[in-house]
């Protein structure tokens, strides 16, 4: 996937600055906050695992694969969201573990510079390389979309199975009773609604253009299962890490089907507007 971004479409990305400092502001300022709020109010009725982990939910990075892709569907500025999410991917390798230290050193978190190190090497590193080796196999990818749509896509899929199947392991279902289940489930869809919905409001209020109001929409309201996995591996290393994903993995279910919803209305929409146009 690293390789796959075109540097060209990320370079013309940058440009779209109103853009691209509302994805960041969103995703490093607005959940945040956010999440600060809500946990605060279920704090008496969560065990301390989720509600680290609910933090941690709000202090990762935006996604790139399903980013970039909800906002083609939606007919948005793919060029913009493509910038978007690696810019938020290259960020966290710094600001994730900065906010983590800030949020969730109150709850028995210490982290330190090999912290931030191990995440560089993890998430940076190949994105990177990536970017050096495009010329000499960017054009290989090109001709073999099918093959690397599905390298792409197992990766997460692998990722999303270990992280269910480390749960499992570590018994995260059997310390859960319906009430917190049902609790961090509602947390986790109020925290997608109340995002979607303050930056999809903010992006009209400040005048975006439809296509880059999609894109903001989109690379600003997901959070990453594949880099939050292998970065909760070394922030919680020691703490175990299967509570404290729960809040990621239930989110990332449900920001892709929400988001898939909502991408399918902006492309009926955007189809409307293409045949009122024909035909005035």
């Amino acid at each position: 996937m690293r390789a796959k971004l075109k540097t060209q479409a990320i370079v013309a990305g940058i440009a779209n600055w109103k853009l691209q400092l509302m994805v960041v502001c969103t995703t490093f300022g607005l959940f945040p906050i956010l999440g600060l709020g809500l946990a605060y109010l279920a704090r008496p009725w969560l065990p301390k695992e989720l509600i680290v982990g609910f933090l941690f939910l709000s202090i990762l990075p935006s996604t790139v694969q399903s980013s970039i892709a909800l906002t083609a569907m939606a007919r948005g500025n793919v060029p913009a969201a493509i910038c978007a999410a690696s810019l938020s991917n290259m960020l966290g390798v710094v600001v994730t573990p900065s906010l983590a230290a800030l949020l969730l050193s109150t709850n028995g978190i210490k982290l330190d510079a090999n912290a931030v190190i191990g995440i560089s090497v993890q998430l940076l590193l190949p994105f990177v390389a990536g970017q050096l080796m495009r010329p000499l196999i960017g054009g290989w990818i090109e001709k073999n979309k099918l093959l690397t749509m599905v390298v792409d896509r197992g990766s997460i899929l692998l990722i999303i199975y270990s992280a269910f199947s480390a749960g499992v392991v570590a018994g995260i279902w059997e310390r859960l009773d319906g009430l917190a289940l049902s609790l961090l489930i509602a947390l986790d869809l109020a925290l997608l609604l109340l995002v979607a919905t303050i930056v999809r409001r903010t992006g009209r209020l400040i005048g975006l253009a439809r296509q880059d109001e999609v894109s903001v929409l989109f690379c600003g309201s997901q959070k990453s299962l594949a880099s939050g996995v292998p970065i909760a591996n070394i922030l919680f290393a020691g703490h175990g890490t299967g509570l404290i994903i729960l809040p990621l993995m239930l989110y990332h279910q449900f920001q892709l089907f929400l988001c898939a919803a909502i991408a399918q209305r902006y492309a009926a929409s955007y189809a409307d507007q293409a045949v009122a146009a024909t035909k005035a």
